[in-house]
């Protein structure tokens, strides 16, 4: 029966949002650009892949498997583990192949987006959540 009581309090017990400083923000993005740097060079890799990988399933569907294929799930993994890295630090990924991030933060009491893309270097720029990349204001603004 405790256990019980400890599994519905869990069921129904969320977490609040993290809402990251400018500070906390840039503090983070030491952390998270390693990250990216790898993110985007798995990425490239795949894609460089991409064209020899269908026939490469073709092939190996029914023969055991495939060297080329077992490299790309590998690829594949550590992707997965560095997005869900990323995630863990409360960062919203919004466009892998533009490397687009946001940092949820407070403006005026209402929630707005840090926002960061890979290339950057500290958190330049800040937009309404409804307005998105397309409506990115300089960091003076904030």
């Amino acid at each position: 029966m405790f256990t019980f009581s400890l599994f519905a309090l869990s069921l129904y017990t969320f977490l609040m949002p993290h809402y990251f400083t400018l500070q906390e923000a840039n503090e983070t993005l030491k952390e998270i650009r390693p990250l990216m740097e790898e993110v985007q060079r798995i990425r490239r890799k795949i894609l460089q892949n991409q064209p020899e990988a269908w026939p490469a399933m073709e092939r190996s569907a029914g023969n055991g498997g495939n060297r080329a294929l077992s490299n790309m799930v590998q690829d594949f993994e550590k992707f997965d583990a560095l997005i869900h890295r990323i995630q863990e630090l409360a960062v919203l990924i919004k466009d892998i192949n533009l490397g687009l991030l946001d940092f949820p933060a407070l403006k005026d009491g209402r929630e707005v987006y840090l926002c960061w893309q890979y290339g950057e270097g500290e958190i330049a720029f800040w937009h309404e959540v409804e307005a998105g990349f397309a409506g990115r204001q300089p960091i003076e603004s904030f």
